[in-house]
């Protein structure tokens, strides 16, 4: 695999009249966890079902290993490990008749690392699928997505309808089988929390547009919220970079992406006494980026 496992270049998408992605460009390092982040309704699935050739784009291209979604779509399919938001399974198979057909569709399908994840997955093979909790249904997929040994899987918002102890059992699973063999994890939620502690790298989908892509650490340590009393008078164009500017009385709180020691600088300067500056977690700093106000206004 070369350094990207995913290339997306000026990708376009709408259903009729309605625009769902508008030049989306994003490459996913090969061997990370990427976190895709945006609202519902935002175009993550979209995104995915292109990157997987099950739609045809209005523009630009996809790629997974370096692989053409549009030219090779099926190449791309059996590639990668898929698996889809609320994935519907006959519920009249057994577990082990489903795993088999399944099978039939992967010429590299492994049958020992298949019945590992069986038993490290705790699901009972002759269960009928119907007789699953949601975590059962959950971790079943995932098997099912990860018996080919893929390279790149991709979940698309794979804890839908968990509760939160099935969802961090859920997320566990996937680190212990994934992280630790290299495979590149394209990760789709809505729920910022599950995201933070799981993905090394994320990027924001808003308006059918990337607005940031970086690896989490480097957010978390770049983006910076202050609070302070500011002067009369004192005029917050001068801070470059605000994601973010409201007022609660006296004070502002603003929020800065790329904070460095001339932004902290020129906050300092409109500040009437001291300023505080507080890190933000993952679902801060979504929220500065797709809700921000980022109105830059004159104090009187």
């Amino acid at each position: 695999m070369g350094k990207y496992a995913i290339e997306i270049e000026e990708l376009e998408y709408s259903y009729g009249r309605n625009q769902v992605l508008k030049g989306v460009n994003l490459r996913v390092p090969a061997g990370s966890i990427f976190g895709f982040l945006g609202r519902n309704g935002a175009g993550k699935t979209t995104t995915i079902k292109l990157l997987l050739g099950l739609f045809r784009p209005d523009a630009g291209t996809c790629r997974v290993k370096e692989l053409d979604s549009q030219i090779n779509p099926i190449v791309v399919r059996r590639t990668v490990g898929y698996m889809a938001e609320d994935q519907q399974m006959y519920g009249w198979m057994r577990i082990e008749q489903i795993v088999k057909w399944v099978a039939s569709f992967y010429p590299n399908w492994d049958e020992d690392f298949t019945s590992r994840l069986l038993e490290m997955l705790e699901l009972p093979s002759k269960s009928k699928v119907k007789t699953l909790s949601k975590g059962q249904n959950s971790r079943l997929a995932l098997l099912l997505a990860l018996g080919h040994r893929p390279e790149v899987v991709i979940l698309d918002d794979p804890t839908l309808g968990l509760d939160p102890i099935a969802r961090k059992d859920f997320l566990r699973h996937v680190i212990d089988l994934l992280q630790s063999n290299g495979v590149t994890v394209f990760f789709s939620s809505h729920l910022l929390y599950e995201i933070e502690p799981v993905a090394d790298h994320v990027a924001i989908l808003d308006k059918g547009v990337i607005i940031k892509s970086a690896k989490t650490e480097q957010l978390r340590e770049s983006i910076r919220k202050f609070i302070l009393t500011p002067k009369q008078r004192a005029d917050f164009s001068s801070v470059p970079g605000i994601l973010d500017l409201l007022t609660s009385g006296d004070n502002v709180s603003v929020t800065i992406e790329d904070c460095d020691e001339q932004k902290r600088a020129a906050i300092r300067r409109l500040s009437a006494n001291g300023i505080q500056e507080t890190a933000l977690n993952l679902d801060e700093i979504f929220e500065a980026y797709v809700i921000g106000n980022r109105a830059k206004g004159k104090r009187e």
